[in-house]
């Protein structure tokens, strides 16, 4: 039976491509006793410092009602330690902790080894080709007009 035309659209394609590493995700993670969330987290406060709980959510891109219990296990666990800020009680910063450094060390060779399973099928040079392929698709996108259209790239400027 012929694929029909939507069956090789790269929209669907890439759909399909991220379902199969979700799959791969979500297991190794369980696997491992934690999430992507827990790991994105740690990562986030490793790479970047410490941070409130508001702040780590825009960082992450994780949404703040999630942020809470995440922050709140990972407490639990001591992976990490939460305190008022000095400046603003009202805020509360969040900080790695050393066997949250030592977690994210485990953490990252699950990441390995999901990024090794879902690209299993790809030599190293398609790979990288991969890699640079949807860094141009992830970059930021023009904003869409009320049109739902993208303007031009370049229209960038009213002045010339």
């Amino acid at each position: 039976m012929a694929a029909n035309r939507i069956d090789q659209t790269h929209t669907w394609l890439l759909s399909r491509a991220n379902a199969r590493a979700q799959a791969i995700r979500v297991e190794a993670f369980a696997a491992a006793g934690s999430s992507g969330y827990l790991s994105r987290l740690l990562g986030s406060l490793a790479d970047e410092g410490p941070a409130s709980q508001a702040d780590l959510s825009r960082r992450t891109g994780i949404d703040p009602s999630d942020i809470v219990a995440a922050v709140n296990e990972l407490e639990s666990r001591k992976f990490l330690t939460r305190r008022r800020d000095p400046l603003d009680a009202r805020r509360h910063v969040v900080e790695l902790t050393r066997a949250g450094r030592a977690e994210l060390t485990r953490l990252d060779a699950v990441v390995a080894d999901i990024q090794d399973r879902f690209l299993a099928p790809l030599s190293e040079t398609e790979r990288r080709q991969l890699s640079r392929i949807l860094a141009k698709l992830t970059a930021d996108p023009p904003a869409l007009s009320t049109t739902g259209t993208a303007p031009s790239l370049t229209a960038t400027s009213t002045t010339k």
